[in-house]
């Protein structure tokens, strides 16, 4: 029998009784492909969760939560006062022999605080809160590439089952499958296979960066503020002895913080930076007592890449929509993407929606194709100043003056903190929230 959904959504007795068909098909199970799974499950949508590794697993992130990621969590029904979770009250700021701390903004539009929870934690946390709104969820299934019909549009993917170890199984168990579903959604990272496979490339004029991080443990694992490090050195402060990069010291209050580094390739250090080794080189120049040495050390130093400002477009095409980081939705001011990947999540699954409850054809690819414009009106113009932002801390230059006369100005480092990590209120908003609405309105979102 048929239910209200399933004909709601035109997917009748013989869509709904195969495991391998799907009103909505989304690959990846990071942040951004469990909120839109969460989203769409919640609504009542058939949505099938294809993941290539099994959970727990590792990503490497910061894991810093800043309040607008935080309303999204609070949004989706997670109970932040429950264990494990780090609040944190904002940023504290070191460089140029300054040390700030810069609370998060009172705003109507979002809390005012932040959270810390590993991305171990985190990820399965978000998937297992997808499945309990009834997406289903496959571990250990690699996408191989998209399924098109014959006019090109992407009907499905093609995939394969995967061991316990992350590896093909051989013989006919680990035979590639085929999944369908009208609308296929990409939260496949920073590589994305199913973007490039359609043409979608990365922009080679938008930002990246690559980043490292690792856990230690230290005694200050609950404290109640992030940590932001301008100036990395590798040797007494002060010395000509300057690494490139910025770093930062994030608590999870389990005894462990998350530490990492990273540099934009903006610099002109960037083809030659080792950031591992950089990372070594300006944790052994911290405080001794806080313990950033070897033997703390919990696992291994790892790095990523950062597809910041948009750096893949368009983010819908043929059937395909971009969510998060395939996207390139870090932004490029402070490097965060988990917030922009639970707000594109839930925007994407809005729009399929009501995409869904319209006929095929035509009339349902209208209101897709509304995803990339809807995106462009949020974050276009915001990111386009932070494409611009990258540049300049890409100059020594500038970085040093703005870090030497910027700091000891507490008016405008709260500026700059709204600015950098997008919280404004929209309306009533105080001065700083109207010169970077309107500065973000203005510039063009290309």
């Amino acid at each position: 029998m048929t239910s209200p959904a399933d004909a709601l959504f035109g997917l009748g007795d013989a869509g709904a009784a195969s495991d391998r068909e799907a009103q909505v098909i989304v690959v990846g199970a990071g942040p951004a492909g469990a909120a839109v799974a969460h989203h769409l499950a919640a609504a009542g949508v058939d949505v099938l969760l294809l993941e290539k590794a099994a959970f727990p697993r590792d990503k490497v992130c910061g894991d810093g939560l800043t309040p607008r990621a935080v309303k999204q969590l609070i949004g989706m029904g997670f109970d932040l006062d429950q264990p494990g979770w780090q609040k944190n009250k904002g940023l504290r700021i070191l460089g140029a022999g300054h040390r700030i701390e810069l609370p998060w903004p009172e705003l109507a539009s979002f809390p005012s605080f932040g959270m810390v929870r590993p991305r171990m934690e985190l990820d399965e946390l978000l998937a297992r809160h997808a499945q309990k709104a009834g997406a289903r969820l496959l571990e250990r299934t690699a996408v191989t590439g998209p399924v098109l019909d014959t006019s090109g549009r992407v009907v499905g993917v093609t995939a394969r089952p995967l061991d316990e170890n992350g590896r093909r199984i051989p013989g006919s168990a680990g035979e590639e499958v085929t999944y369908r579903a009208p609308i296929v959604v990409a939260c496949d990272g920073v590589s994305s296979r199913l973007a490039t496979s359609l043409g979608i490339t990365r922009r080679e004029n938008r930002p990246m960066a690559v980043a490292a991080r690792a856990y230690y443990k230290t005694p200050m694992h609950d404290d109640a503020w992030m940590e932001s490090w301008l100036e990395l050195w590798d040797g007494p402060v002060g010395a000509s002895n300057q690494l490139p990069g910025y770093g930062w010291i994030f608590p999870c209050g389990d005894g462990t913080a998350n530490v990492g580094l990273g540099i934009l390739d903006s610099s002109k250090m960037f083809q030659d930076f080792n950031p591992k080794d950089a990372m070594r080189k300006w944790l052994a120049n911290t405080p001794e007592e806080l313990g950033f040495r070897d033997e703390n050390l919990v696992g291994e130093i790892r790095s990523a890449a950062l597809p910041m400002g948009f750096n893949r477009k368009p983010h819908y095409s043929r059937g395909l929509l971009l969510v998060g980081d395939s996207g390139g939705m870090v932004n490029p001011f402070n490097g965060e993407g988990i917030d922009y990947a639970l707000e594109a999540g839930h925007m994407a699954a809005d729009i399929i929606v009501q995409a869904l409850a319209r006929p095929s054809g035509v009339s349902r690819e209208r209101v897709l194709e509304g995803y990339a414009a809807a995106l462009d009106a949020a974050y276009g113009g915001y990111f386009t100043l932070g494409r611009g932002f990258a540049k300049l801390i890409g100059s020594p230059t500038f970085m040093k003056f703005a870090t030497k006369h910027g700091l000891p100005r507490p008016a405008l480092m709260r500026f700059s903190l709204k600015l950098m990590a997008n919280l404004t209120d929209p309306r009533d908003g105080d001065a700083h929230d109207r010169i970077i609405n309107a500065f973000s309105k203005v510039a063009p979102d290309a």
